[in-house]
């Protein structure tokens, strides 16, 4: 492995949303030599199907940055114009799985950076799961990607603490910045050649070392209010603001993104409603109630819950 400066060591950047540009703006400021950026195609969205780009794109564009946005990541044309960026080493930030024909093309490798302590919480959704767990920490790693999904030696990891009330978009934006700054301190330790990696094997000593965070749905996404109260709380902010925790109300689909732990002496049923009409709404759980503070009802839009009940009667 030979030894470059901050300035020389040619990297490729890959990623897609604003998650991965908090990365790529800190590399560019901190010296990093980007010689190029691998995003997604151009794709049509909303109701008039405009044609919208990646955030990645646009800063890549904004700083006039080499660029390619391929279909198929083994086409021989995307990976013939890769090769010729002649790169030292890929940097992945939230991106699409790469062949083996991509993540072994640099003689430096490839990294990724992962939104947990690895080797918890492998898998596409690391934050929700980690709130939804009820942790009281969660991290970022930097580690060599291989053959194994998040499964590669390790280099870097940063603990970030988890607060009670805490949503996922909140830790989200969090690590969003501290994952920029670990992800630039360790391509900075592999220019230097003082990369340290460590195979997960060894951090693995009983199975929830290794626990999974896969991918969620709609129908994961709905409460389930025979649960503790603080399972129900951890669910509810581990879903905020996607895909967002659901329930129904008078029939209808329900989305709450806030709310807290509350006594009540009145004994509710898990899965019943009370409220005064004005200031508060309740489900009742296993051993509480969930006071319910941010939420949107099927075809209203998202508000309070106070600007919720001035226009709107609970029927149940």
């Amino acid at each position: 492995m030979h030894l470059c400066s901050m300035k020389t060591l040619r990297v490729v950047f890959m990623g897609t949303p604003q998650f991965a540009v908090t990365t790529l703006e800190r590399m560019i400021d901190r010296g990093i030599h980007v010689v190029g950026v691998v995003t997604a195609t151009d794709k049509p969205a909303g109701r008039g199907q405009k044609i919208m780009t990646s955030a990645v794109k646009d800063c890549a564009i904004k700083h006039q940055l080499p660029l390619l946005q391929p279909e198929k990541l083994r086409d021989p044309a995307f990976l013939s114009a890769l090769s010729e960026w002649n790169a030292d080493l890929f940097v992945v930030v939230a991106f699409r799985m790469l062949p083996e024909v991509v993540w072994k093309m640099p003689a430096q490798g490839t990294i990724n950076l992962h939104g947990s302590l690895l080797p918890k919480y492998r898998g596409a959704a690391p934050i929700h799961w980690a709130i939804i767990n009820g942790e009281k920490e969660t991290g970022v790693t930097t580690f060599f990607i291989n053959e194994h999904i998040d499964q590669g030696a390790i280099i870097d990891r940063t603990t970030i603490p988890i607060g009670e009330n805490e949503t996922l978009g909140e830790v989200h934006d969090k690590m969003m910045h501290i994952g920029a700054e670990t992800l630039c301190n360790t391509v900075e330790k592999i220019a230097k050649g003082e990369a340290i990696s460590i195979l997960q094997e060894t951090l693995i000593h009983q199975e929830e070392d290794a626990c999974l965070a896969p991918k969620l749905s709609k129908e994961i996404a709905q409460i389930n209010w025979n649960k503790s109260l603080q399972n129900v709380h951890d669910f509810i902010r581990g879903m905020s603001p996607f895909p967002c925790a659901w329930t129904l109300l008078d029939g209808k689909n329900l989305r709450i993104y806030q709310g807290k732990k509350t006594n009540s002496e009145n004994n509710l049923a898990p899965g019943k409603v009370h409220s005064d009409g004005k200031t508060f709404i309740h489900f009742g759980c296993m051993d509480g109630q969930y006071a319910v503070e941010d939420l949107q009802l099927e075809g209203k839009k998202r508000m309070l819950v106070e600007e919720f009940l001035r226009g709107y009667r609970i029927q149940s």
